[in-house]
C-alpha cells in the first residue's frame, strides 16, 4: 500500500468513527431535538455521492468508509425523522 492509500485509510477511519458516538447517543436516548434535519439530509446525500465516486474510482478506502458512514448518518437521519 502506498502512502496516499494509508493517509486516505486513516482519514476515512477517523471521519467514519466520528459518527459512532452520535448514532449511539441518539439510539440510546431517542433524543433528536437538537439535531439539524437539514444538515443530516444534505450530509447523507453528500456521503452517498462520495460513495458513488469511490465506486467509480474503485477506491476501497472511499468505498468502505462511506458505506459505513451512510449507514451511521442514515440511521441518525431515520431516528431524527422517527423520534422528531
Amino acid at each position: 500500500m502506498i502512502l496516499h492509500d494509508w493517509i486516505g485509510s486513516i482519514a476515512a477511519t477517523l471521519t467514519t468513527t466520528a459518527f459512532i458516538p452520535q448514532a449511539w447517543q441518539v439510539w440510546r436516548t431517542r433524543h433528536t431535538h437538537d439535531i439539524s434535519l437539514g444538515m443530516y439530509v444534505i450530509f447523507t446525500c453528500g456521503v452517498v455521492m462520495w460513495l458513488v465516486y469511490g465506486v467509480m474510482l474503485t477506491a476501497w478506502p472511499i468505498i468502505i468508509a462511506n458505506s459505513i458512514t451512510v449507514l451511521l448518518a442514515g440511521a441518525v437521519l431515520v431516528m431524527k425523522l422517527r423520534f422528531g
